[in-house]
């Protein structure tokens, strides 16, 4: 029995380090460099390269160390005796939420082009949006977006989501369904994307969606890249059906040199760090479930491999 880390894009050295020490008895190896594939039974990582799983037979447990998966389940390819966990942080949902927060009083109370109008030294003040007049929509009322929902909705916003299953959060309004998610888009000044990837939600933002929103709305994406047809964003900005947006994820990481969001004076770009995974707090959970594994106990935050999430 052996673990192995698989961590492309991620600097592996810092839990490859903390796992030795809490696990000092577990061999405990990090990709390309194993000693033996057929001795791997528990594989921790981030992006694996495609079909990488088809080089160890004995792998049955897969544990992400982010909240997503899909990074998982769209380049390999799993069997029913393997199981798939994902990390479940609070860290992760707060870090999430003070970065949405931010992102939502920086244009409602116009902070982007108050910095324009400092580059040009223009002296031209602009009316803003308070708490309670302005209305988000959230898509995605998982672990994340549940509590960045009902952390909006306590502070006085008008909240609005949609997900797979109606939800019962305070404050919160929730709807399913296609028309469910045209009530949800109605009447909106923030869209929030933090839907998990599957088959269904793919390219889901797209013209025909955004374009249902006011069109002074600002669009927030810290979901998935795959989740927006970048085209289509561009077209609705520039034809002033969108006020503009804010992206965390990108279909290409990191986003290429030559790729149009780079210089799009209406678009905010970030690299991906709305919400970072604490090594440590991820580690013991990862510890944990080694040792469920071992016991043959149910693990924590294990995911549907069907429903993707």
């Amino acid at each position: 029995m052996s673990i192995l880390l698989v961590f492309e894009n991620k600097d592996v050295k810092p839990w490859a380090d903390l796992l030795r020490a809490k696990l000092p008895n577990t061999r405990i190896e990090v990709y390309p460099d194993v000693k033996d594939k057929s001795l791997v039974d528990f594989l921790i990582c981030w992006k694996p390269k495609k079909n990488l799983l088809n080089d160890f037979p004995n792998v049955k447990v897969i544990q992400s160390v982010g909240a997503s998966i899909d990074h998982i389940t769209n380049s390999q390819t799993l069997n029913k005796h393997q199981q798939l966990t994902r990390i479940v942080d609070e860290n992760l949902s707060n870090d999430m939420w003070e970065f949405l927060l931010t992102v939502v009083l920086a244009e409602m109370k116009n902070i982007d082009r108050y910095r324009q109008s400092q580059r040009t030294k223009n002296w031209f003040p602009l009316s803003y949006n308070s708490i309670r007049s302005t209305s988000i929509s959230i898509l995605g009322l998982g672990c994340i977006g549940g509590y960045v929902a009902a952390k909006f909705a306590q502070l006085g916003f008008n909240i609005k989501g949609w997900s797979s299953s109606e939800k019962q959060i305070l404050g919160v309004e929730s709807f399913t369904g296609d028309k469910g998610l045209d009530a949800c888009l109605k009447d909106s000044d923030f869209l929030i994307n933090l839907l998990p990837l599957t088959d269904k939600t793919r390219d889901i933002l797209n013209k025909e969606i955004l374009q249902k929103l006011l069109n002074h709305a600002f669009f927030i994406n810290v979901g998935r890249g795959e989740h927006l047809v970048e085209s289509d964003l561009i077209d609705l900005i520039d034809s002033s059906k969108l006020a503009g947006a804010l992206l965390d994820v990108f279909r290409t990481e990191p986003l290429p040199l030559e790729h149009p969001f780079w210089n799009h004076p209406k678009i905010q770009i970030t690299p991906h760090i709305a919400s970072l995974t604490n090594v440590i707090s991820a580690a013991d959970q990862i510890i944990e479930n080694y040792r469920r594994f071992q016991n043959k106990e149910d693990l924590l935050h294990r995911v549907s491999i069907e429903k993707g999430y």
